[in-house]
């Protein structure tokens, strides 16, 4: 019998009951937000002459909102999103995920997961040390000039993102 009560015990110190369960409270980014950002980064492209296409995606990695500029080329919509979805996912940028997994690193793996892109143009949005979304660009000459626009947009919500 002791034995019993000793394993029930054990049982209910490791098994959360119903009573543990909770409801999640979790930031995300909103359409205006999201909207906010690329209108910038966008922005920031065109003055500089370039038509780019930039992706933003939620906490969960879901694309919430896409936007092509008119001359933008058809494949800069998927580099976009999947740049941002890296952002999101691995916390850092596109471009540190590509320096990070480059030949022979431990984490080259993580470059055959899908939608992931080693690629400069993705920021991850964060407030505090929470991340909420990300940001991709694609379409810039370059990556540099695609990761300058995309800080370009995250600059215009940074008060926001605090």
């Amino acid at each position: 019998m002791r034995k019993l009560s000793l394993v029930f015990i054990i049982w209910a110190a490791i098994v959360p009951s119903e009573t543990d369960a909770q409801v999640l409270t979790e930031r995300n980014v909103s359409l205006q937000l999201a909207r906010t950002i690329s209108d910038a980064a966008i922005a920031a492209c065109k003055a500089d002459g370039f038509d780019v296409t930039v992706a933003v995606v939620d906490r969960a990695g879901d694309l919430k909102l896409l936007l092509r500029a008119d001359t933008s080329n058809p494949h800069n919509a998927d580099l976009a999103r999947r740049k941002a979805y890296t952002a999101r996912t691995f916390g850092v940028t596109s471009m540190e995920f590509a320096k990070r997994t480059s030949g022979g690193s431990d984490l080259e793996g993580q470059r055959s997961l899908a939608e992931v892109v080693p690629l400069g143009g993705g920021l991850p949005i964060v407030i505090g040390t929470e991340r909420i979304g990300g940001l991709g660009l694609s379409g810039a000459p370059d990556q540099a000039a695609d990761d300058k626009c995309a800080r370009a947009g995250l600059a215009a919500v940074a008060a926001q993102l605090k």
